[in-house]
């Protein structure tokens, strides 16, 4: 018969935030005045990242990258970066849990933030806020995953 919590040990897993933080936040408006005078609506393109790294042992920061850049015929309306980032107490997560944890769940919960210092960032340079819609962070993961197994299930076997 094994014991599994009655020896004491701490072996359930366990996961808390530590700490969120903007780490880095970049602004430009590079044709302002001029640009409060144009008619024309820009385009805005948004592009966003996921990265994570070991911060110590049972610590990993997870930062989410939100680029965003608004154009119009006459040039660029404004651009703006943010990375928003967290840090993740992870304790006893067997690493097939680690993983999406990481790229799914731990986003999920920055991404109110990020989206709120974004929003307000754009706002401070002149420009009505821009508010992004909400991510699915769990389904991009599967997704990813999903095209990361077909594209190793369709590779050409190896020549022998």
């Amino acid at each position: 018969m094994t014991e599994t919590t009655t020896n004491g040990a701490d072996n359930q897993p366990q996961i808390g935030l530590i700490a969120q933080y903007v780490k880095d936040l970049s602004f430009e408006n590079p044709n302002s005045p001029g640009v409060y005078q144009w008619q024309e609506q820009p385009q805005i393109d948004v592009n966003f990242n996921i990265s994570n790294e070991k911060a110590a042992d049972d610590v990993f920061e997870v930062a989410v990258k939100i680029s965003a850049k608004a154009t119009a015929e006459a040039g660029t309306a404004f651009a703006v970066e943010l990375v928003f980032a967290g840090l993740f107490g992870v304790r006893n997560v067997p690493d097939d849990q680690l993983r999406p944890f990481l790229y799914a769940e731990a986003p999920r919960l920055l991404f109110p933030f990020a989206r709120r210092i974004l929003a307000d960032a754009v706002q401070d340079g002149g420009f009505p806020p821009l508010l992004l819609d909400p991510i699915d962070f769990g389904a991009l993961y599967m997704q990813q995953q999903a095209q990361i197994q077909a594209a190793a299930e369709g590779a050409p076997a190896g020549n022998a």
